[in-house]
């Protein structure tokens, strides 16, 4: 674990400036081939999100819900299942989860318990520092069976495989078969809804300089390199239209904060984008091209992709097979 995803999703660094750092590093890709499928899939997600709507499934509808809501064993990590149990904790106490133990905790709450993926996919993107509406959204998708051709199981056997557990006799202990046909298991059959709110409070003073061009910051692009050359406001902007449809925790708020202070003199705006512009709007203004950003005015730069090629693919692996031979592989 490598531990950069919450810098990558915040935008301080970009998935080409870490495979660059691999090559300054005299480290041939084809060695970490693993490693660099997993920043291509992040842009992949990135790059569906242009093009699709992530909010309902891409490819389907997930079949055979039996709620909207999420297990109360799960929220309250009380599953029996040791590693999701602690995992769960850690989520709540540090904001992170392995990606192997995502996909199970997805896969016990939408294919064991029937959930529908939406709330609980929230309820990980409110937690997770690391957390990105896309690879978030998706893979909840992936696992449920509206962003792929079937549903992703994971039994005890497996878990214990990868975690390096050796738990028997709990609901997951089962062949795949058994697994695939049997009923809710008495620990997910009760289930809870859950509001998850957006509190940050700031009391806003700008102070504009007229006759500098602004550059605006945001939940997604907190990089301190991007036009450093050039002398310029500089405003982080949280829109609460955006944390109000996908809130996230206080401790992740902080997190942007404190990352943001790599920014010299960066000032915060909490306020929507049309309030901030009529302020701004005699100046040249500059943001990164993001989805969310679909309402921003001004002068749009590109993100820096890992790949030249940013056309939309049905499936990661034709992505990566047409985009691969960039970076000589």
């Amino acid at each position: 674990m490598t531990k950069l995803s919450p810098y990558i999703s915040r935008g301080l660094i970009s998935t080409k400036t870490v495979f660059n750092n691999l090559i300054n590093r005299n480290i041939n890709p084809k060695n970490v081939i693993k490693f660099i499928q997993e920043l291509a899939w992040r842009d992949y997600w990135q790059i569906v999100w242009k093009f699709k709507n992530i909010d309902q499934g891409i490819k389907k509808k997930q079949n055979d819900v039996n709620n909207f809501e999420i297990p109360e064993n799960i929220l309250n990590h009380k599953t029996g299942i040791e590693i999701i149990d602690q995992s769960i904790k850690k989520l709540y106490n540090d904001g992170y989860i392995h990606n192997h133990v995502r996909m199970y905790i997805a896969s016990i709450v939408c294919n064991i318990a029937k959930s529908h993926w939406k709330l609980p996919s929230k309820w990980f993107y409110y937690y997770l520092l690391d957390g990105d509406l896309a690879s978030n959204n998706l893979s909840w998708q992936w696992v449920c069976g509206a962003n792929s051709s079937k549903k992703y199981y994971a039994n005890q056997e497996n878990i214990n495989k990868f975690c390096f557990t050796k738990q028997k006799n709990t609901f997951l202990d089962k062949s795949y078969e058994e697994l695939i046909s049997s009923n809710i298991p008495k620990q997910l059959a009760k289930t809870k809804n859950i509001e998850l709110k957006f509190s940050f409070e700031h009391k806003n003073d700008l102070s504009i300089n007229k006759n500098l061009p602004t550059l605006i910051y945001n939940y997604y692009n907190i990089d301190p390199l991007w036009r450093n050359n050039i002398n310029s406001n500089k405003i982080l902007l949280i829109e609460p239209s955006i944390y109000k449809k996908n809130p996230v925790s206080d401790r992740n708020i902080d997190f942007l904060i404190k990352l943001s202070s790599n920014i010299q003199n960066i000032q915060i705006f909490l306020g929507e984008f049309d309030e901030l512009y009529s302020k701004i709007k005699d100046n040249y203004v500059y943001f990164k091209e993001h989805p969310l950003n679909y309402n921003y005015k001004g002068l749009c730069d590109s993100r820096d992709w890992l790949f030249s090629n940013n056309n939309f693919y049905p499936s990661f692996f034709k992505f990566w097979n047409a985009s691969k031979k960039e970076l000589g592989l």
